[in-house]
């Protein structure tokens, strides 16, 4: 196939256009890492009350990277297609800038397939979950640009 057609290639359609989950089966188990990164942009007086812990639902970060790692966990549970995959590490970041909070999520494993997934499952949880906590003194958040900054095979 020429580069145009494989990108049109869908490895989760069938031949016949159904959904399907790829067989990975014959591939060889490898250390997988993918980095991911989002969002919050917001009022700068949330930032301010981010960086104090006065928020009235309480340490806003803390549980949003307890959220974000219970959810990359479970993004089997939440992305129909994807691979159970044993997750070696999760790790997010949060940096307060003055009109959003930055979050990035590194994710790691030993499989078959890629972690990308799981690293973007962390990011769009951690956001949601700093929205819900802060959405009673800020009507004004948006979610935004997440995606995937890279993904590697060690």
């Amino acid at each position: 196939m020429d580069p145009v057609s494989d990108a049109l290639h869908f490895s989760h359609l069938d031949p016949s256009g159904r959904a399907r989950m790829v067989d990975v089966g014959a591939k060889p188990d490898q250390r997988r890492v993918a980095l991911a990164e989002g969002r919050v942009f917001c009022l700068a007086r949330t930032v301010t009350a981010l960086r104090d812990q006065a928020l009235p639902k309480g340490d806003v970060l803390t549980v949003a990277k307890i959220a974000a790692i219970q959810a990359a966990k479970r993004t089997d549970e939440l992305i129909p297609l994807c691979h159970s995959l044993p997750l070696s590490a999760v790790d997010l970041t949060f940096a307060l800038e003055p009109d959003s909070v930055l979050i990035r999520a590194e994710v790691s494993t030993t499989a078959k397939t890629g972690v990308e997934m799981e690293a973007l499952t962390a990011v769009s949880v951690a956001a949601l979950t700093i929205y819900d906590m802060c959405k009673a003194v800020d009507t004004t958040m948006v979610l935004g640009g997440i995606r995937v900054l890279s993904k590697r095979k060690e």
